[in-house]
């Protein structure tokens, strides 16, 4: 009911009736677009929307080397396990061998891993918390996912760091060298 009489759209034939409640119907023309939600089908998404800010609210500009980072990633761990000289890819991808922080610690890197998972089941709580429920995934539920790391040893130990964190450090790679132990204290 739409203000007190029945209301039915024809997306098919482009036209819609009305039925009041009093003994007469109508017919018009009823050509423009519903859109998504009104059984018409979703338009193309816009990867890029933004919200809206409140007046007087600019947005701070946004780090062009951020901008796409999940898809560069996503490229990166697909075309590095077949790089044929990954030296040089991660010189291309902006991923120092020694690196360093904001605060001065140095990285040095020892490894890049790529794992590969695929989600196949499911585990959800049983009412009252005595247990678990299991299911399988149907085919069309399942994913894929990879997961990168870059293996730093920072003189003391291993850091994992991810793709972003390591594109961040300052490329040091030049002063390779580091001490190990304290250095002797003046008496």
């Amino acid at each position: 009911m739409h203000n007190g009489h029945d209301h039915h759209h024809d997306y098919g034939g482009g036209g819609h009736s009305h039925a009041h409640a009093s003994s007469h119907s109508h017919s018009h023309s009823h050509s423009h677009s519903h859109g998504p939600g009104h059984n018409q089908p979703a338009g193309k998404t816009v990867q890029w929307q933004t919200p809206h800010l409140p007046h007087g609210h600019a947005r701070e500009p946004e780090d062009p080397r951020s901008t796409d980072l999940d898809l560069v990633e996503a490229a990166f761990v697909e075309a590095f396990s077949s790089a044929s000289d990954v030296t040089s890819f991660l010189r291309v991808a902006g991923v120092p061998f020694v690196g360093e922080d904001a605060s001065g610690r140095r990285y040095h890197l020892l490894r890049v891993e790529t794992e590969d998972f695929v989600d196949v089941g499911a585990v959800a709580p049983l009412l009252g918390g005595q247990g678990v429920r299991y299911d399988p995934l149907p085919a069309k539920m399942t994913s894929r996912r990879r997961r990168l790391a870059f293996v730093f040893h920072d003189g003391s130990s291993v850091q994992r760091l991810d793709f972003a964190t390591a594109r961040s450090l300052a490329d040091r790679t030049e002063a390779s060298q580091f001490e190990t132990r304290a250095p002797a204290r003046d008496a």
